[in-house]
């Protein structure tokens, strides 16, 4: 200690305050911690009332330097038209706006990717869905088309399903295509080459004849009618002879 003020007395100097600006103050007590329980003291290991106790400290030096400043007129408030310079350059400042700027897009990017990747996700997963629902579909209209040839049943409501699906699709369809229109390729085919209908295949099978089984017989088609025994009915007699005997009957014409 004896040291420690020496070295003191070396180096000090006598200077007045407004030179020095310190203000040295004990232990500044809460006052209602010390109503409360009788005891001031701060607990060194707790950090809330170790930093209480330094922010009371500097509070209370400010209440004491300050009136002291203003009697020896030292301004203590910044005025209105005061500007600070700033620690870093605008060149410094801008290359700081622009690395923010760089990493804010590509955090949006990111973000971007990232919905578009579970978009795809969803769209794959809605895609197999509506595969495995039209594989289904096929699978038992299959089902029970082999139920009536087999003349396990004689109901065709499967006829009738597939064939308001299939409106369905056409009304949607024709939708579309009246909304769009014919394109502009088309449209000056139409102009050059008129508009002359269909000529080949007119005789066709349409869909509706396709669908339309009204006179259908599976008895009669599978061979099963009164007179249809099996191997030994028309079918049989009409059968075709084979090469050999075709070969045979053109030598004997000859």
């Amino acid at each position: 200690q004896d040291g420690l003020k020496l070295c003191l007395s070396e180096f000090k100097q006598q200077l007045a305050w407004v030179e020095r600006l310190d203000v040295t103050l004990g232990q500044v007590v809460n006052p209602v911690s010390q109503s409360a329980s009788g005891e001031g003291a701060v607990d060194p290991e707790n950090d809330f009332q170790r930093e209480m106790s330094f922010y009371r400290q500097a509070q209370a030096a400010v209440l004491e330097a300050l009136p002291r400043l203003r009697k020896l007129q030292v301004p203590t408030r910044r005025p209105d038209d005061y500007f600070a310079e700033m620690a870093k350059s605008d060149q410094q400042m801008q290359k700081i706006r622009q690395k923010l700027k760089s990493k804010q897009e590509a955090m949006e990017r990111s973000e971007k990717a990232k919905q578009l990747r579970a978009m795809r996700k969803y769209g794959k997963k809605l895609q197999t869905e509506i595969l495995q629902k039209r594989q289904k579909e096929k699978k038992n209209i299959l089902n029970a088309v082999k139920k009536y040839q087999k003349g396990l049943s004689d109901k065709l409501d499967f006829l009738d399903d597939e064939q308001t699906s299939t409106q369905g699709n056409k009304k949607g369809s024709a939708n579309q295509q009246i909304k769009k229109g014919p394109n502009a390729k088309r449209r000056y085919k139409n102009q050059k080459f008129g508009f002359g209908g269909k000529k080949k295949g007119s005789k066709w099978n349409t869909k509706e004849s396709f669908n339309d089984v009204s006179s259908f017989r599976s008895k009669v088609a599978h061979n099963k009618g009164p007179g249809k025994g099996g191997k030994g009915g028309k079918k049989a007699l009409n059968k075709r002879p084979g090469k050999r005997a075709r070969q045979k009957m053109k030598n004997r014409a000859r």
